[in-house]
């Protein structure tokens, strides 16, 4: 690092007293072939600096639901709170959400228009996905926003638990949107290792998690398979 300070304020005091086109000096050719040479080295060394530092700024963003904490070497924009419409709701939104847990709230309203609320998971005996945590049931679910810089690409790949030759994976888990009988959610990957919110457990419904299975049929079967739990993975690039 000294050795390039050096030379480069030995470059910037060189082309300061000798640029200008030269003029007030008897140069040598030599003399001007070392000063063009010095002055493409700080125009090509400034360039790259720009260059190194826009890759820094790139980077791509995702959900972890069921985490508070985002997969090592991402970065947490925030963690919060799965929530969503409730699943009976007629109208109103049919995604999930990654609420933040510092909130900066409006003003009290009269309107009747309720529409968002907490999510939890609805994984019963008969349906809790193999792996998947025990006394998870009625418990409001966490999640992460999690920024993976030096990426460009991210994605949810249902049906896979490992990501396809050239992309890391950030986390894997199991499908899961709200049940077939009530309003249409997104489907979300899950993580395998998915938490409670905290402590409570209660039946207050709100947005709801269901793990999914495969119906063969339309669906083709090989070479998916019958009445089996739908894997998941996020992926970068």
């Amino acid at each position: 690092m000294l050795t390039f300070s050096f030379a480069t304020t030995i470059v910037a005091f060189v082309v300061s007293v000798y640029g200008n086109d030269c003029k007030e000096y008897n140069l040598t050719p030599s003399d001007q072939s070392l000063i063009d040479m010095m002055k493409h080295y700080l125009h090509t060394s400034r360039k790259a600096d720009t260059v190194a530092q826009s890759n820094q700024d790139i980077g791509v963003t995702y959900v972890r639901w069921g985490k508070k904490t985002c997969p090592k070497g991402a970065g947490l924009v925030y963690t919060g709170q799965a929530g969503g419409n409730f699943y009976t709701n007629k109208g109103g939104g049919s995604n999930y959400l990654c609420l933040p847990s510092d909130p900066e709230n409006g003003k009290v309203t009269s309107n009747d228009n309720d529409g968002l609320y907490g999510a939890e998971y609805d994984t019963w005996s008969t349906n809790k996905p193999s792996g998947f945590r025990s006394k998870m049931l009625q418990k409001e679910a966490p999640c992460a926003v999690c920024r993976r810089t030096g990426k460009v690409s991210v994605l949810m790949i249902p049906g896979r638990k490992t990501c396809y030759k050239g992309w890391k994976s950030e986390y894997h888990g199991f499908l899961m949107s709200q049940h077939k009988r009530y309003n249409q959610m997104d489907f979300i990957c899950m993580d395998a290792e998915a938490e409670p919110l905290d402590n409570q457990s209660a039946n207050n419904n709100g947005a709801l998690f269901y793990p999914i299975k495969a119906k063969c049929g339309s669906l083709r079967c090989p070479p998916y398979k019958d009445n089996t739990e739908v894997l998941c993975a996020v992926c970068s690039k």
